[in-house]
């Protein structure tokens, strides 16, 4: 597939049906960040994502664990750099992570091995989380005298300010049934062989549905619940009143009803 760049910390592949595997590609230090691994997110998740051909992204790791966070090179150049250097960095972080999160197309999560501190964050931003029954997630952060706050916003999201304030805190190490416990994962599997057929069953519901409405769909849960979204809507009825209204008189609205009446298989499923 043409990518606008050949990517150093990323592997990128689109099948035939639409399916972007965006894989985290640094598995000889566990997949961690650094400075070209955000920026190379940023451009996945923003640029070649967002292309019409692209109808899911499926974002894993590869080497035996998802992403255990922080590059310690990386960290370490943080230290000798000033508040305003500083600031320049977590601000490109915190934009990646918006990226990712508000990226238009269905994104599953398949994680497994360790999702540590900003592991996490990568793991909050997928629309669906399937993780293998031994990952260990963490938000260790304080062990290290900061906090998760460029991920903060994407976690609380997901798992709420109560487990947020104990986990901030703590550093606590915890496995992949208290991550689904908490809203962090939707589905567990027993070892990472079997994120794939997992996978599998998930796409299988994700390419019936219309492109454009599961885009809408992913819009309308950022707008009515993301802070300066939300705040940007006077009307949250006449909103979403509006909205299903454009849907329905949509072209894919109008072919998904008639395709449903007509009871055949609407023009967006292969081979329908």
């Amino acid at each position: 597939m043409a990518t606008e760049k050949t990517y150093q910390t990323l592997k990128l592949n689109l099948d035939t049906r639409g399916v972007l595997t965006v894989s985290l590609n640094r598995p000889e230090i566990r997949n961690a960040f650094n400075e070209t691994l955000i920026d190379e997110l940023s451009d996945a998740f923003g640029k070649v994502a967002k292309k019409p051909e692209v109808r899911v992204v499926v974002f894993r790791g590869e080497g035996p664990v998802f992403s255990a966070g922080g590059d310690l090179n990386w960290m370490k150049k943080s230290v000798e750099l000033s508040y305003e250097q500083n600031l320049t960095d977590t601000r490109k972080l915190s934009r990646m992570f918006a990226t990712m999160n508000e990226c238009p197309k269905p994104v599953i999560g398949l994680i497994h091995g360790a999702a540590i501190g900003g592991g996490v964050g990568l793991t909050s931003i997928c629309d669906f989380v399937i993780a293998s029954k031994e990952t260990q997630f963490s938000l260790s952060e304080v062990r290290l005298g900061i906090v998760p706050a460029c991920i903060g916003p994407f976690v609380i999201s997901k798992i709420g300010p109560g487990h947020a304030r104990a986990l901030f805190m703590s550093a606590d190490r915890f496995l992949a049934p208290k991550a689904r416990e908490i809203g962090l994962v939707h589905e567990i599997v027993a070892e990472p062989k079997d994120l794939d057929l997992a996978c599998e069953k998930m796409l299988a519901n994700m390419l019936q549905c219309g492109p454009h409405a599961m885009a809408a769909a992913k819009k309308l849960i950022l707008d009515l619940t993301w802070g300066e979204r939300r705040e940007k809507i006077p009307d949250a009825l006449e909103y979403v009143s509006e909205l299903l209204a454009s849907l329905r008189v949509s072209s894919e609205g109008q072919e998904g009803l008639k395709a449903f009446l007509e009871k055949r298989k609407p023009s967006w499923i292969q081979n329908g």
